[in-house]
């Protein structure tokens, strides 16, 4: 998980005013070792609790009628579980795991997304020592070979499989859950036999507790996997010393949510160490409230999160880049919206892409026109192994890139790797290993001094400053060497040209391995293109791509670019549009809607041959003016 801003200079205006926010600021102490870097925060991790689910307990102790989490039902009305209602459950759940002997060996498998059952169940778990596993709901909805799904059931060999609606997930059950694995559902039914949700909440706790009292730190939580970019899926294991210690650090990091509660309207999968771990995790650690958002930043599936955020005022608000840019258009119209939003958020969040500039200036021009102050945008960088978060922008500088410094408790190690900086973590809230995986190939994961090896690369914001903070430097195996042996930095140049290119570029995948130059298959937002070019939604992709004021549009693109290259690593001579979305059965995109480059090349690699002839010209590709001079 890449938390990436993208502020292109230090802002410095001292008669900027910012909404009071509490967040941690200590230094980075840094020393050096050759050409090795170690870097961590000059203060150290206040104490945390043994188990996540101490929290769940303390909470229904402290303010057992508070909502922990609320979805809107289909009468439209919020329906909440508070603390005390949520450790009942939870209770009675793991009671009834217990009861079918499930262990780390046998777990639990979710396979719908976010609602109330799933937390029911995952906490249930969590209670009586039972490891669960929140699968990607595209694996079973999305794919129609389901192939993911499959590889991950096999690695679990899970003893429950539990969804929330059997006839959504009917089909994929029947295809890939073994006939002797109970399922359990809580709506609907399948072909096979499902227990119903309700004979798990009726179980009587008897030995429940005192399991939940033998449950260690290192106990495993939860199985988190891996998006596959770059090959299938591995497993996670999260144990509550991992999760606990790092929401520790969130709240070392963002004290105020020691001060007030945090309020969270948010979409984002559990599935994913974004949502699951971290933003779900914030609620329950520090007491507050997640309400879940049915919305997302895609089509028009945002008017539900425009409708949430009518209603429910959050402290702190975590989106994608394309969520903040939709939101930041519903702002400056919506008057209901404005009211409810600005009245008590403290903290603007982003994960996942770079913002670009012009989003980041319009985010900033909107609240400081009708708060009359600015609100803290902010951003860092962590990954699914490291439970999230690694490092966070709380130093003064903020420029594009920048993903701040270590939490405390983080240990930083950046060692050379192919001319950049790699990124290693160590601390307490990193994995040990992935699942079930040899030894040799776990080894290969973590150095001499048994730092996680990120591949994520990482530069000095000011190289004569290191104490102010890192940058994102890219993805060290995504950087390739054109035929002249010039190394090219994908990371960047993929941040620079979707930043450029918004709102009409989605992603985009770089090409030229051992070729002349640089290429570019781009990905892009067929919606926004569609309005450039006027054309009627009924309009296909191809006729969007090939419209003249599309076309044209990426031809001034490729100039901009082209003016601002700096050498042939980063001068781009040539770019296709694709008509066709990257597949998640082919593994070109991931179940968080990242792009696998690598799987892209592969499976378009007559594309990129058309992309990168020089013997002629190809219609459908840009060039550069001077590629056919």
């Amino acid at each position: 998980m890449n938390f990436q801003p993208t502020q292109s200079s230090v802002d410095s205006d001292t008669s900027v005013r910012y909404r009071e926010v509490r967040i941690g600021s200590a230094p980075a102490r840094v020393r050096r070792e050759e050409d090795v870097w170690y870097i961590e925060s000059a203060a150290l991790p206040g104490a945390y609790p043994k188990r996540l689910t101490d929290r769940l307990a303390s909470g229904a102790r402290a303010h057992p009628d508070r909502w922990l989490v609320a979805r809107r039902g289909a009468d439209g009305q919020w329906h909440g579980i508070s603390y005390a209602q949520m450790l009942q459950h939870a209770r009675a759940i793991g009671q009834a795991l217990l009861d079918r002997k499930l262990s780390a060996e046998r777990p639990v498998a979710i396979l719908s997304g976010n609602d109330l059952e799933h937390m029911m169940i995952a906490l249930g778990a969590m209670w009586a020592g039972v490891p669960y596993a929140p699968i990607s709901p595209a694996y079973s909805l999305v794919s129609s070979d389901f192939g993911k799904l499959r590889h991950t059931l096999d690695l679990l060999t899970p003893g429950l499989v539990f969804a929330t609606d059997a006839n959504a997930f009917a089909a994929a059950i029947d295809a890939t859950v073994a006939a002797d694995v109970e399922v359990v559902t809580a709506t609907g039914s399948c072909t096979r036999e499902v227990t119903n949700l309700s004979v798990l909440l009726s179980t009587v706790a008897t030995t429940v507790d005192a399991a939940h009292e033998s449950i260690d730190a290192d106990s495993i939580a939860k199985f988190l996997f891996t998006s596959g970019s770059t090959m299938l899926p591995k497993a996670v294991p999260t144990t509550h010393r991992m999760l606990c210690s790092n929401q520790q650090m969130l709240l070392e990091t963002f004290p105020e949510f020691a001060h007030e509660p945090p309020v969270l309207v948010d979409w984002l999968p559990w599935n994913h160490t974004f949502g699951g771990s971290h933003n779900a995790g914030i609620a329950l650690y520090n007491g507050g409230t997640l309400y879940i958002d049915d919305g997302k930043p895609v089509g028009k599936k945002f008017d539900e999160t425009l409708r949430n955020l009518r209603e429910i005022a959050p402290t702190i608000y975590f989106n994608v880049p394309k969520g903040w840019e939709e939101l930041t258009s519903a702002l400056e119209t919506d008057a209901q919206l404005r009211e409810t939003f600005f009245s008590r958020v403290k903290v603007y969040f982003f994960a996942g892409a770079g913002l670009s500039q012009a989003a980041w200036d319009r985010l900033q021009q909107v609240t400081e026109r009708f708060c009359g102050e600015r609100i803290r945008i902010m951003a860092g960088l962590g990954m699914t192994e490291t439970s999230p978060s690694c490092l966070f922008t709380t130093r003064p500088a903020m420029c594009a890139g920048y993903v701040g410094v270590p939490a405390p408790g983080c240990e930083v190690k950046l060692v050379p790797v192919s001319g950049k900086l790699e990124a290693r973590f160590r601390g307490p809230h990193v994995m040990r290993g992935y699942w079930r995986m040899d030894d040799a190939s776990i080894a290969k994961s973590f150095d001499d001094e048994g730092y996680y090896c990120s591949g994520d690369a990482l530069k000095f914001v000011d190289p004569q400053q290191p104490e102010l903070g890192l940058m994102f430097d890219g993805r060290i195996a995504e950087d390739f060497k054109l035929s002249s042996g010039t190394f090219v930095s994908v990371g960047p140049m993929r941040a620079r040209v979707i930043s450029a290119g918004a709102p009409y570029v989605q992603d985009v995948v770089v090409t030229g391995l051992n070729r002349d130059d640089v290429g570019l298959l781009v990905f892009p937002r067929v919606d926004d293109c569609r309005r450039l070019a006027q054309l009627p939604s009924s309009a296909s992709a191809f006729e969007v791509v090939n419209a003249p004021a599309v076309r044209q549009f990426f031809v001034e693109l490729l100039d901009q670019l082209n003016r601002e290259s700096t050498g042939s690593a980063s001068a781009i001579a040539r770019l296709r549009l694709l008509d066709v979305a990257p597949s998640l059965d082919l593994g070109e995109i991931t179940d968080k809607g990242s792009i696998n480059q690598r799987a892209v090349l592969t499976q378009r690699a007559p594309l990129v041959e058309a992309l990168h002839d020089t013997t002629q010209r190809d219609p459908a590709v840009i060039y550069a003016p001077h590629v056919w001079a």
